[in-house]
């Protein structure tokens, strides 16, 4: 097939440049490197959202009342809970689910409204190799296709790659989640490929597709974002003049 055959002359092309140690190819070297901190359990500011360590007793009843929007449950199909009909469940899954420190899980408030609409978490944190994931999103309709849902995500990377020096932030989503690889697209990261058969969730296979930003990505989509955020494109009310991905072309 067509795939085999990509894949076969992948193998035997000549690769870059690499340094040779004991007349072998090897990785090139990382300076200094000593390992990153764990990302802290403290506020990240910006201009339309504020993202806040996760607190049942602050934040439970404004995401309820949000995810209640999503009347039909959808945005909870890839995830590995299923919608709920009250606030006491709701609260009891956060409880058990949603306060250790891997997941580290934020709520994303909105500015405008003061009231949280979404949450998002950083997982699988390795420090000692400097990689880092984002997940467990839930954007409730009142955060979706809004500047303040965007800027959320780029105030987790730059704390992740700026504030803390992580040189790996990786998605991953259930390979049959459009919204969500387009949204990985849209911010900037590289599909790295599908694991097949990744996991079993709700009694369903997962084939899992991987998306990176690595720290030599992230001078040029940083930039993109901050220029996206500026009051030069967007307005106090988050209405934009050019889309983000106009500024990720360049």
């Amino acid at each position: 097939t067509l795939r085999a055959m990509l894949w076969r002359l992948y193998l035997i092309m000549p690769k870059k440049e690499n340094d040779l140690e004991n007349g072998m190819p090897v990785g090139f070297a990382v300076a200094n490197w000593e390992g990153c901190e764990r990302p802290p359990r403290t506020a990240m500011q910006g201009r339309f959202a504020v993202l806040e360590p996760l607190d049942i007793g602050r934040h439970a009843e404004d995401l309820f009342q949000a995810n209640r929007l999503d009347a039909k449950g959808r945005n909870w199909t890839y995830l590995n809970a299923d919608a709920f009909d009250d606030l006491e469940s709701y609260k009891a899954w956060l409880e058990s689910s949603c306060l250790s420190d891997d997941p580290l899980f934020f709520a994303i408030i909105d500015l405008k409204t003061k009231k949280a609409v979404g949450i998002a978490s950083y997982m699988r944190i390795e420090p000692k190799n400097g990689v880092i994931e984002v997940g467990s999103i839930n954007y409730s309709p009142a955060l979706q296709r809004t500047a303040a849902g965007t800027e959320a995500m780029f105030l987790m990377m730059k704390r992740a790659f700026d504030e803390l020096g992580y040189r790996r932030y990786e998605w991953k989503c259930d390979d049959l989640n459009a919204a969500s690889k387009r949204a990985a697209v849209r911010y900037g990261f590289t599909f790295e490929g599908i694991f097949r058969q990744a996991i079993v969730t709700k009694g369903r296979n997962r084939d899992t597709a991987w998306f990176s930003i690595i720290d030599k990505d992230w001078p040029a989509i940083k930039a993109a974002f901050e220029a996206w955020l500026s009051t030069k494109n967007l307005s106090d009310n988050g209405q934009q003049e050019k889309a983000l991905g106009e500024f990720l072309r360049r």
